[in-house]
């Protein structure tokens, strides 16, 4: 399985400087309060460098890129797959639905 990056904002350290999206605009965007939006797809290989110079610029040091495994498609219980490696709808996991009401 291949390896990827994946850009991770950390909310807390965030002062929404918007230096991230002004050096990687294809994969960050800003709220209206210039917060920013990360997208949350790998970073295709050709932004690779911007992506790395987007996080070392960042000002408050909220930005990091983390390796993770790129995600396969998972076959549903329909049959089809789901795109992303993502299962079908359903609870959170460790999680059951509410008791649907007696009436």
């Amino acid at each position: 399985m291949a390896m990827a990056d994946t850009i991770r904002v950390n909310p807390i350290e965030c002062t929404g400087h918007g230096v991230c999206a002004e050096l990687l605009p294809e994969l960050i965007s800003l709220d209206e309060w210039g917060y920013p939006l990360i997208d949350p797809r790998p970073v295709p290989p050709a932004l690779d460098r911007d992506a790395r110079r987007a996080v070392a610029a960042c000002p408050a040091l909220a930005l990091k890129l983390t390796r993770s495994e790129k995600a396969q498609p998972v076959r549903n219980s329909a049959g089809s797959f789901s795109p992303g490696g993502t299962h079908p709808p359903g609870p959170p996991l460790g999680r059951t639905p509410p008791e649907p009401p007696d009436n």
